[in-house]
């Protein structure tokens, strides 16, 4: 069975979200990390930086949350997609991981580059209920969940982001999100 390491407020919960979203059994592995238990040689054999998460699927190990919602989406969605697809799955998710996330929690860039992010992607949600279309997709967890620490983490006001909200609200009403970033808020 698959094991997904994390800890307490971590970005295992963006993984939780997607393993149950695809219904892949899993095996939740929380690691005190107040305790160093992600500094320990157990866990650092899996990942060598001690940063969670990190999965074990078999005798394959990965960590990075990006590249592990990639695995999933590859190894374990139901459909079969072009490389060109697959490519558009991957700019959304580095886009969440690297820019999206350095915007909006970084304090020094947040004012610049926040409406910078979510004006276009208001308009996307304006147009389209998910970033790539009518259909759910890996793009959605990566920057769903980013999304959602907002209101979640910061408590910033994004009133002035009216299809972001009615995104975040769509997104929240899914019950894998309830039973993984959900039960964060």
């Amino acid at each position: 069975m698959l094991k997904l390491y994390g800890g307490a407020r971590s970005r295992a919960s963006i993984v939780h979200w997607y393993l149950e979203e695809l219904k892949v059994p899993y095996e939740f592995i929380k690691l005190d990390m107040q305790a160093g238990a992600h500094l320990q040689p157990e866990y650092l054999a899996i990942n060598p930086m001690g940063k969670v998460p990190a999965i074990v699927d078999g005798d394959f190990q990965l960590w990075e949350s990006g590249a592990i919602l990639l695995y999933l989406a590859e190894k374990y969605g139901k459909a079969t997609h072009s490389v060109e697809k697959r490519a558009e799955f991957s700019q959304w998710v580095l886009f969440a991981n690297a820019t999206l996330a350095t915007g909006i929690f970084v304090e020094a860039n947040r004012e610049r580059e926040m409406p910078r992010l979510l004006t276009p992607l208001n308009e996307i949600f304006g147009r389209q209920p998910f970033l790539l279309g009518n259909e759910f997709t890996v793009a959605d967890v990566a920057v769903g969940s980013i999304l959602s620490y907002i209101p979640m983490m910061l408590k910033l006001d994004l009133s002035a982001y009216p299809a972001i909200l009615n995104y975040l609200k769509q997104l929240s009403e899914r019950s894998a999100f309830q039973k993984s970033l959900g039960s964060r808020a």
